[in-house]
């Protein structure tokens, strides 16, 4: 059975599990990692980097650096 992940289904099945994969499955944990890192997963795209940045902004968090 997958992780929980807490991120939106908007970002796409494959996206959600890859991140979960790579131990991401909640917002502050992507504050430990940059937007560029997340797009040299596979699976991660412009798209999934564009929504999770818009809802690490809604909680008054960022991608590092």
């Amino acid at each position: 059975m997958a992780a929980e992940s807490e991120f939106p289904h908007g970002i796409g099945k494959v996206a959600t599990r890859e991140l979960a994969a790579n131990g991401y499955t909640r917002y502050d944990q992507l504050t430990k990692v940059s937007a560029k890192q997340l797009l040299a997963i596979h699976g991660i795209g412009p798209k999934a980097i564009r929504i999770l940045g818009e809802e690490l902004a809604a909680r008054g968090l960022a991608f590092a650096p």
